[in-house]
């Protein structure tokens, strides 16, 4: 049986810690790799270590839109992917999903109810906190809150500051490699920043996106 690695990114060490615990005592995982901020756990993703479950802190450094977790999930599709939060938000739940993220799990669950959502991720499920199936709400009401939460990931993603410093290498001509060395990054961790920025602007090249990015644009910021 192959060995599994799990990622925990959360900048909490002692929730960090618990998790890691069990990953390794109730599904047999041979090694946890810990991160305190997005970054950090994309390089630790890019490093050519075949991670089976990332579980993110939508509330971590980095994090401040689901943009990035789509971007993981489509340069790492065989990793299953879940969201362990403080928020019990039901758009932040929507949000999460619409990233494509595999399970979405607050952290008011007890350690059972944690362990048994888990247990559904990684068997090849997805878990939804009950509160997300709110019976009081009709189906028309679900359907707008779901069209809502799509709406706000377009409005409200914005790149992050590493995103843009990526973006403006990118407008300057700078290869994947020559950009990783300037921010002192691995390449797949650019690759990664790269999707986010292309998911941005709608596009699916690097031309594309460095066109779109020489314009003036929201999330860009301001220099005195």
């Amino acid at each position: 049986m192959a060995a599994r690695i799990g990622l925990i990114a959360d900048d909490d060490a002692y929730f960090r810690m618990a998790v890691g615990a069990i990953l390794t005592r109730q599904f047999g995982f041979s090694e946890v790799i810990e991160a305190s901020s997005l970054d950090e756990a994309l390089e630790r993703l890019s490093e050519g270590t075949e991670v089976s479950a990332a579980l993110f802190d939508l509330s971590m450094p980095g994090v401040k839109t689901p943009t990035n977790l789509r971007a993981v999930r489509e340069c790492f599709p065989q990793t299953r992917v879940a969201v362990i939060s403080g928020s019990s938000s039901r758009r932040d739940m929507l949000l999460a999903f619409e990233a494509g993220v595999h399970g979405y799990m607050p952290k008011s669950l007890s350690i059972s109810e944690l362990t048994t959502a888990l247990e559904t991720v990684f068997n090849g499920g997805i878990y939804a906190p009950p509160a997300l199936a709110d019976i009081s709400l009709s189906s028309s009401e679900i359907v707008r809150e779901v069209e809502d939460a799509s709406e706000a990931t377009e409005m409200s993603g914005q790149l992050t500051p590493r995103q843009q410093d990526v973006l403006d290498l990118l407008v300057q001509g700078k290869s994947n490699k020559e950009i990783a060395l300037a921010l002192r990054l691995g390449e797949g961790t650019v690759k990664i920043h790269m999707a986010a920025v292309f998911r941005f602007f709608g596009v699916n090249n690097r031309a594309a996106a460095a066109v779109a990015g020489a314009r003036p644009y929201s999330a860009r910021r301001q220099i005195a």
